[in-house]
């Protein structure tokens, strides 16, 4: 079985939305069906149907989460020594080669990705591309607007 890389930040996030799933979500989820159930006829109930979907929602939800937790493996940024090479967890400073444009990335787990804070999936084209690279490489990157080129500028540990 494959395990999943993430950072403990990311660990604790994905633990502390299926505490809140179980303990917090499914109760109310339930609220909810035996109030629409008490306007009677269930048959053509909104409410009901609505609260169903969203109760089959919220336990797929439980289901995909203990999996996943059950394959990850923790992964501390902060005990890894990069030596100017990108690791999982770490930051990476690249030039844009066709723009010139300085870029700063950090590498993590799938389910910890944000675009808009730069965090990126290791499992990404561009994360499996700078996985091992040090300081002065160049990397190419297949994107769907064509091959992009790289240059590492800097690895910083996180």
């Amino acid at each position: 079985m494959r395990r999943i890389p993430i950072t403990p930040r990311g660990f604790e996030k994905l633990k502390a939305e299926l505490k809140h799933l179980k303990e917090v979500e499914r109760y109310k989820i339930v609220r909810d069906i035996e109030e629409a159930r008490a306007h009677g006829d269930i048959s053509e109930n909104a409410e009901f149907e609505d609260a169903k979907h969203r109760q089959a929602l919220c336990e797929g939800r439980i289901r995909e989460l203990e999996t996943k937790l059950s394959r990850i493996e923790v992964v501390d940024p902060r005990k890894l020594e990069p030596n100017g090479r990108v690791l999982f967890g770490t930051t990476v400073v690249l030039e844009d080669c066709d723009t010139e444009e300085e870029l700063r990335y950090s590498i993590v787990g799938e389910d910890e990705v944000d675009l808009k804070n730069n965090r990126i999936s290791v499992a990404s084209p561009l994360g499996r591309a700078l996985l091992g690279r040090s300081v002065d490489d160049e990397v190419e990157v297949r994107t769907p607007g064509g091959t992009r080129t790289f240059v590492v500028l800097d690895v910083l540990a996180e």
